[in-house]
Formats: structure tokens, sequence, C-alpha cells
């Protein structure tokens, strides 16, 4: 006899978790069905195994850069990548067992397996059937691969990088993105020779010009060879080496890496139940599919794929489903690239802007007195305003701890707050948040 639940989520990423506890939460009979370990792409190969690496390349580069200015004398600075990678591996590990307590504690039932539906109401698993009156796809993304690297042996993904057991010599990296930049950051502060090639005219092709010109001083910094508006035209393996020419350039490195993002997990009993498909699984402001009692969440929808979008998107369907009306709001989802330094933005970005209907207003990292004690001049803080009603339409951030400074910026998109509001907070002194405050003071902003 199948198990019969108001709701089973396929798929333990940050999406599914966080829609079968709050499912379970608010009264719901909850199954979550993953294959492989719970968290997803994020936990196991994405955002926390990366940042781990990052935390450790950022401390290296702060002694190696910084500590004899501060005084603090530090002889024979070296690294030892197995001791890093054991740094991964812990924060992945306690990851993991953080979500299954989270699951255990709010009483949703795990099965471990491949989820696969079988009917609007059905999903197989383990050869068993799990009856539901509703279901969470959250099937989540994989990386994306093309002709001519599938072809070629030992390209490396993302999800490669974590297999490491030592650094290679020189590596090249396809794809200036996100992950093409976290990556190039990682390796460049170890002294890899790293070679990043973008086909948009710029790396970070979703930053405004601005932000990317920084982040290339910095890289360039880190003696990075960065190859912009430019493609591969040939790539083959010659005993281990990879041979690549990009315009009149030939390239020959001990890896390649391949950071060109990832594509919706769309399972084949996806596509034969039946469901709308387009760039991903198509859902409305509620979550729900086209079929009613089916929702999904997260990267599976192909829309913005990040964890923290995923884990919204969890809230928003469970919500649904426990009969409440609650829509999707995107207008103030934030994104963050854990560069060296960070970089965070909000909102209308200035490349995307009607120049004669908005301010915008831009405060340097130079002039503020905290960064002037961690010797950090590199970045800056851009606030995009309605010239009517001051509103604030977008903030960009570019400083250490960029990535959690931006909240403040999140909560003035969002609830449509004016520049004057947030100006006329105090904010502590002195503090990396006072880069924003000038910003956001516009052409009344002292520099202290």
């Amino acid at each position: 006899m199948s198990k019969s639940y108001d709701a089973a989520v396929i798929g333990g990423g940050p999406g599914g978790y966080v829609a079968a506890i709050r499912l379970s939460q608010l009264g719901k009979k909850t199954v979550i069905i993953e294959k492989e370990e719970f968290g997803g792409t994020c936990t196991n190969w994405g955002c926390i195994p990366t940042k781990a690496m990052l935390t450790a390349a950022h401390l290296y580069r702060e002694i190696n850069e910084k500590a004899s200015k501060f005084g603090i004398k530090v002889d024979n600075l070296t690294y030892e990548l197995s001791g890093i990678m054991k740094h991964v591996k812990k924060s992945v590990t306690l990851s993991r067992k953080g979500i299954e307590y989270l699951l255990n504690k709010n009483n949703v039932d795990i099965i471990k397996g491949e989820g696969r539906l079988k009917d609007r109401e059905t999903v197989t698993v383990n050869g068993e059937e799990i009856k539901a009156r509703n279901i969470v796809l959250a099937n989540g993304s994989k990386a994306i691969v093309f002709p001519p690297f599938d072809e070629i042996p030992g390209i490396w993904t993302s999800d490669d990088v974590f297999k490491m057991q030592q650094l290679p010599e020189s590596i090249l990296i396809v794809g200036g993105g996100v992950i093409g930049v976290e990556f190039a950051t990682f390796f460049s502060t170890f002294g890899v020779d790293v070679h990043l090639v973008e086909i948009a005219e710029h790396i970070l092709p979703y930053e405004d010009s601005d932000v990317a010109d920084e982040i290339k001083k910095e890289l360039k910094k880190m003696k990075v060879n960065i190859y912009e508006n430019a493609k591969i035209d040939e790539i083959k393996k010659e005993d281990e080496v990879y041979i690549t020419k990009i315009r009149d350039v030939t390239l020959k490195t001990e890896k390649v890496l391949l950071a060109v993002g990832r594509r919706p997990n769309i399972t084949e009993d996806i596509k034969n139940l039946g469901i709308k498909i387009e760039k991903g699984v198509v859902t409305d402001s509620h979550l729900r599919t086209s079929i009613e009692n089916i929702f999904a969440v997260g990267d599976v929808r192909g829309q913005t794929m990040l964890a923290h979008v995923a884990m919204y998107d969890g809230i928003v369907a469970a919500h649904n489903i426990a009969g409440e009306e609650k829509e999707a709001d995107y207008n103030a989802v934030p994104s963050i690239i854990f560069s060296n330094p960070e970089i965070s933005s909000v909102g209308l970005k200035e490349k995307d802007a009607d120049k004669e209907k908005v301010n915008i207003w831009k405060f340097p990292l130079s002039a503020n007195g905290r960064a002037r004690t961690m010797e950090e001049k590199t970045g800056f803080a851009k606030v995009i305003e309605d010239k009517q009603t001051k509103q604030v339409l977008g903030v960009t951030l570019i400083s250490p701890s960029a990535t959690d400074l931006i909240m403040e910026g999140v909560i003035a998109v969002k609830y449509k707050m004016t520049s004057h509001q947030i100006a006329e907070s105090i904010h502590p002194h002195p503090t990396l948040t006072e880069t924003l405050l000038g910003a956001f003071e516009g052409p009344l902003s002292i520099h202290i």
C-alpha cells in the first residue's frame, strides 16, 4: 500500500528543503525525496565549497599583502591544499547535517532515492509509489557542457574543482561571469597562471562596466590574463596539455575549466507529464506549473538561478499549497559575487537606466575611514534614484564585505524607500556602511 501525503517535494536543495520545512510548519504532512546529498548544488558543488575555498584565499592574500603594513611579521608564508580542501569538506558536511537536522526537527519524512512523476498525484521512488495531493519540483540544475568541450577528455566543470588534490600550474577558465571570476580569484591567489576568457564585451557581463573595470584591475594585479569580447577558435589536448587558440593567441595550459553557468535539470518524467516548459519549468506568480497541484521552485524554473531565490520560491510555494494567496516578488533580488573585493547589487543597474529620469550617486571606498584602517582603496557604492520621487531604484557596492552590506539596499528597493530616508538613519562610525551612506546622501555627502 502506498504512503499518502499532503505534499511531496522532489529535490533536497535550497528550494526543496525550505519548502518541505515550511509545509510541515504549516501543518501539512510532507515527504522530501533526494537522490544524493541534501543541500543541492549550493551546499555540495556551489555556494558553500566555493566560499570555503575563497575564505582561505582571502586570508592568504590578506596576510601576504598587508601583514607587514600592520606591523605583523610573518616569515615563509605558505599553504597546504589538502588543508584547504579539508576545510571545504568540513563546511559542506556541517551544512548537510544542519539541513537534515532541520528536516527531522520539523517532522518531514525523508526518502533517499530518485523521485519520478508517475502522474499528477503520484511519485515513484525505489520501486514504491508515493501519493501526494501536491507535488513540488525542486530538481535544481546541472553544469552546462557543450561541444567541443564535451568531446575533449578531462575538461573541468565547477563540480570537478572540489575533487582536486593538487593545484594545476596553469588553467584556462572559459566564462568570465560569477563562477569564472570567483575561481580566477582563488587560483590566482595561490600563484596559478590563470587565463580568463569571456565572449561578452566585458567580464561580469550582467554588471555595470565600472564594476567590471574595478574587478579587472584587481585580477590583473594577481597576474590573471583576461580576454574579453573573445571566443575560443580551437581547443585540443596533446600529451596532457590543452592547446587553445583565442584570436591570434595560442595558450598551453594544464587544465581547462568550463564555467559558463548551469541549466535547469528537466527530467523526462516532467516532460512526459505534459508540464509546460520553455527555458525551464514555467510557473505563475504563485509558483504553480501548468498542472495546478504541481509547483516548481528554484533552478528548475530557469529564471534567476540563485540559492536565496530558490529558498524564497520554496516559502512562496509552501504558503500557496497551504491555502494562502502568496505571490512571488522578484523586484529586490540581491546579486552577490565573492571576488576580491566583493561585489553586490540589487534593483536597477546603471546600464539599464534611462539617464534622463534618474540620479546616479557614487561614493568612493577610498573616502571611507574604516576602509583606510583596513588598507582598502578599491571600490565604491552607487545609488540610482528616481529624479522626481527620490525613490531608491538600485544599489551597487564594491567593497570588503559587500555581500553582507547589500541588505540596506535590498530593504530600500523592496520597500520603495527614498535616499533621504536611508541617509537620515544614523550609521555607526567608523564602518564600511558609511560608504553606502555617502552614496545615499548624494551631493550632500561628506568625505570622512
